[in-house]
């Protein structure tokens, strides 16, 4: 009973990105914009895929997943902060750490096994196209799809669980700006060792194992690509390609650097750093790289925003609508925080 009590009645602190912070309100304005550019991008990527017929193919469908993906992650640890931020509370529960390291692990993960499905998927569209339409046909990509969201909520689960086993009996501050789990145990009074390497091998997993498919796909797709004689087919094949490096090299070399190193060589801050890369920055980034390199993702967002319109209204249209929907999501934002500021004073 005493370590019920102490497991559930006890909340833990969150030190924040910075040991010595600036002011609150700077930092919950600027979580807050890399929040709304991320919630917008990603929501448009879904949306922009499920509307257009045209990008009802495999690889888009793995986009937009990737894409969910990111939206669900940013939504896991980024609304939490600023909530601290804009309160001045630094506080979590046991409840809500565990949730975000469900969370957190299960879909970082699950990205990391789409990443691999991805490159996949490229290289047999560039190096078998004959065959496209049989090896990734919807069933086996909608297969694939699942199978890397299944492995990595099964991570998810496995470190959620082993949070609940552990018991925390010394300090409850966690020097990072979420729930993280290799954070989370250093506080722990057990003998976590055993784990440490469990939660090792699940990194191999999770980060070395996509990485070599990734690798050994595009050393096949360059090669491919080299070889090809149309100029115009190359260009295409590049492009799509190279977005996709780019969202992979970003993700994947903070992830490794983050969780392969050995835990002597690890800090505080230099862990923080890094995870704002990959847990914020990058699913801000993923849905730009994207857009702005692909065509057909430019296509069908005018076409959605533009039908029966002239092109050269399409542009300042564009403009507008994006214009109105960040103010429109701002004034939802704030218009909650004050009903929230308002049950808090009564309360």
């Amino acid at each position: 009973m005493a370590w019920e009590n102490q497991t559930f009645n006890s909340d833990f602190i969150l030190l924040g990105i910075f040991n010595h912070s600036p002011p609150h309100t700077f930092l919950f304005f600027l979580v807050l914009g890399i929040f709304l550019v991320a919630f917008m991008g990603n929501s448009v990527m879904v949306l922009l895929i499920y509307l257009d017929t045209q990008l009802h193919t495999p690889m888009y469908f793995l986009l937009s997943q990737l894409s969910l993906m990111d939206l669900m992650l940013i939504c896991t640890t980024v609304p939490k902060m600023a909530f601290n931020y804009l309160s001045g509370s630094k506080s979590i529960s046991m409840a809500g750490c565990v949730t975000q390291i469900f969370f957190y692990i299960s879909l970082s993960g699950s990205e990391c096994f789409l990443l691999a499905v991805m490159a996949y998927d490229r290289y047999i569209a560039i190096c078998h196209p004959l065959r496209y339409t049989n090896l990734m046909n919807p069933k086996i990509c909608g297969l694939m799809a699942t199978f890397s969201w299944i492995l990595g909520s099964t991570d998810g689960i496995i470190d959620a669980v082993a949070t609940f086993s552990f018991s925390f009996c010394g300090s409850r501050e966690i020097a990072h700006f979420f729930c993280e789990f290799p954070s989370l145990l250093i506080l722990s009074c057990n003998d976590t060792s055993i784990f440490e390497e469990v939660i090792f091998i699940c990194c191999i997993v999770m980060l070395v194992f996509p990485v070599a498919i990734i690798i050994a796909s595009y050393a096949r797709v360059i090669l491919a690509v080299i070889h090809m004689g149309s100029g115009e087919g190359r260009c295409k094949a590049f492009t799509t390609c190279s977005s996709h490096l780019m969202v992979v090299g970003m993700y994947y070399g903070a992830a490794l650097f983050m969780y392969i190193r050995p835990t002597s060589d690890h800090s505080p801050t230099q862990d923080k750093m890094v995870s704002v890369f990959y847990t914020i920055l990058t699913p801000m980034l993923n849905p730009l790289i994207y857009s702005l390199r692909n065509k057909e993702v430019t296509r069908a967002f005018m076409k959605i925003l533009g039908k029966g319109k002239s092109e050269s209204e399409l542009p300042h249209k564009l403009y507008v609508l994006l214009f109105a929907k960040f103010f429109f999501l701002i004034s939802i934002f704030f218009y909650d925080v004050k009903i929230l500021a308002l049950i808090m004073y009564i309360a």
